[in-house]
């Protein structure tokens, strides 16, 4: 096989009309098309739409990846649950970048790597997707390992400096170890990182805090939530009320605001310590 590309959207917080399905229809005949996916296989020939556009007007989670090793990510989070500033500090060089609308901001991930198996071009949509429920909790270390992508690519100054190390670096779950294997990093690099992180990974929001927040609530307000939910909109009300919870505690996610700048590494830093660990890191052969 020559040439191979695989494209995947997903509808998660809201479902595809008949409408949106149409118009979707008519930019690909071949593309499998449900209420909540589009997805598409090329061994010839190119795409004609345009996925940030689609991302923009239809879906909030989109992989691509082609046989000649580039991956892409992209995720669509609801503007108003999210800290565009904080995710801002992480975004540099190609490998991570993000954009805004009126009401969402959209994070674009790229990988690539040069004659890479196939085993390691070929990507799951569904073991990144949990990655948007992180971020929505405010757990930024995906956008962490994006930045450090532009460091393994060469995209940054030497005099950088790396922005705020989010806690739990060193303790990454299955889809957080997913982002790193998408984004072809280095275990070495992964290492350095996270050597001086002694933090726990973060949590959830408690129970108690929900439901503490709830509280603050009108009858009439949980009275129309109720209502929708009864009428088969579950998944718009649970998408509300949590933009509405981390709306509240914005000032309470993202990276330790107090954190020490001084302490941060330079890009070279981080380059000469992985160069050094590369070197003493025995391979087999």
């Amino acid at each position: 096989m020559s040439e191979y590309q695989y494209y995947e959207f997903r509808a998660i917080d809201q479902p595809l009309n008949e409408r949106q399905m149409r118009e979707l229809r008519s930019m690909s005949t071949r593309a499998e098309i449900t209420p909540t996916s589009f997805t598409n296989e090329y061994q010839w020939g190119n795409f004609r739409g345009n996925p940030r556009k689609m991302m923009e007007r239809y879906f909030d989670a989109f992989l691509y990846y082609a046989n000649w090793g580039t991956h892409w990510l992209m995720l669509r989070l609801p503007r108003k649950a999210t800290d565009v500033k904080a995710m801002q500090q992480y975004c540099a060089g190609d490998s991570l970048s993000l954009w805004t609308t009126r009401s969402h901001v959209i994070l674009d991930f790229h990988g690539d790597s040069e004659g890479a198996d196939w085993d390691e071009i070929e990507a799951s949509l569904s073991s990144l997707i949990p990655l948007r429920d992180d971020l929505l909790a405010g757990d930024l270390r995906s956008l962490y390992l994006g930045w450090l992508a532009a460091v393994q690519m060469g995209e940054l100054d030497e005099e950088e400096c790396e922005p705020p190390g989010p806690p739990g670096i060193a303790r990454r779950s299955g889809t957080l170890q997913a982002v790193a294997d998408f984004l072809y990093l280095d275990p070495d690099l992964l290492a350095v990182a996270a050597s001086r992180d002694k933090s726990k990974a973060p949590r959830a929001p408690k129970r108690a805090d929900l439901a503490k927040w709830l509280r603050t609530l009108t009858a009439s307000s949980k009275d129309a939530m109720l209502l929708e939910v009864a009428r088969g909109k579950g998944s718009r009300i649970e998408r509300k009320l949590r933009e509405g919870f981390l709306g509240a505690h914005a000032k309470k996610r993202g990276p330790r605001a107090a954190e020490d700048e001084a302490k941060r590494r330079t890009v070279g830093e981080l380059d000469a310590a992985w160069q050094s660990r590369t070197a003493g890191t025995p391979h087999s052969g």
